[in-house]
């Protein structure tokens, strides 16, 4: 599409629907993963789902794009490994052991980080604010997270922050590899990179092997609801992970990258939804202050960036 014809709602919608379909996949990924699917297994089945849509859907329109440098390996394989493999497996065993909009709302902390780490790794430029994002941010995860008290999983918060390091790496190789590449291959090669990593992974370790016909209770407010573990593993893998990803890159056709992912903390907004209306997750007033002050602490932070830099 040419840049005249760029259509900024259009682009908001788009984002907004992954951030929909993002939200509820948290939800979706909890019930999975306290049925007995390990968090590696998950990871690979949704990274495999998206390098093989992503190969069809480039087969059928662009077969040109598949092809590639030797210099990019590198890259393809750090991107597929850290900021695809790693990320989709620390975000599964974060919503595993937090409630799903705390989860989300401690990775999506990685929209702080990209620049700082951009100022830092590439000089790029930041405006001022970026501190009061940063105070902004601590201060309202200190209010969700309460760490002067026991409520929070230890283990889950260590997952959520390492989610979050991991997104900081997806987001900054991702915006540098699309300046070169389509959204389709660079899907396709760094999901092949992440499925190829955690099939090795998965070799070495003694997993129970996955019943796909098992009944599921979808529990809590949903528990008059069950359905077959390949039902709930295949909504993952097309609704939770390749159509949402394939709209936040049609959302860039409309939106600069940090437009789109100011539209994406939503997600956090719609997992804490889903979190309730579904599993039945509360939080008190003071913890939805706090979740208020990290929303608004990503989206100063995604104001940040010298405009120079906006892709």
């Amino acid at each position: 599409m040419s840049q005249n014809q760029k259509h900024p709602t259009l682009g908001a919608f788009l984002a907004i629907s992954s951030s929909l379909l993002f939200g509820l996949n948290a939800s979706t990924t909890k019930v999975l993963i306290d049925s007995g699917i390990t968090a590696e297994q998950l990871t690979l089945m949704r990274s495999g789902a998206v390098a093989v849509l992503a190969g069809l859907f480039l087969a059928a329109t662009k077969p040109k794009a598949f092809k590639i440098s030797w210099r990019e390996v590198p890259f393809f394989i750090a991107f597929g490994v850290v900021g695809v493999g790693l990320m989709q497996w620390a975000y599964s065993n974060a919503v595993a052991n937090l409630q799903v909009g705390v989860a989300l709302l401690i990775e999506y902390t990685a929209i702080v980080i990209v620049p700082i780490a951009t100022y830092v790794l590439f000089k790029e430029k930041v405006r001022g604010r970026i501190w009061i994002a940063v105070a902004l941010v601590l201060g309202g995860l200190a209010i969700v997270a309460r760490p002067w008290s026991t409520g929070l999983n230890p283990e889950g918060v260590t997952y959520g922050f390492m989610a979050a390091v991991f997104l900081s790496a997806y987001f900054i190789m991702g915006e540098r590899i699309q300046r070169t590449r389509d959204a389709l291959s660079t899907m396709f090669y760094a999901f092949s990179v992440a499925s190829i990593f955690w099939a090795i992974m998965l070799s070495f370790q003694q997993v129970k092997t996955i019943d796909f016909s098992r009944i599921l209770n979808l529990t809590q407010n949903l528990s008059a609801i069950n359905l077959p573990t390949w039902g709930l593993l295949l909504f993952v893998m097309l609704f939770g992970s390749f159509v949402p990803m394939l709209l936040t890159f049609l959302a860039m056709r409309h939106l600069t990258a940090s437009k789109v992912g100011i539209a994406s903390t939503s997600e956090t907004v719609f997992a804490f939804v889903f979190g309730y209306l579904w599993l039945a997750q509360m939080v008190d007033f003071a913890q939805a202050i706090g979740g208020a002050l990290v929303i608004v602490g990503i989206v100063v932070a995604q104001t940040a960036r010298s405009k120079q830099w906006q892709p």
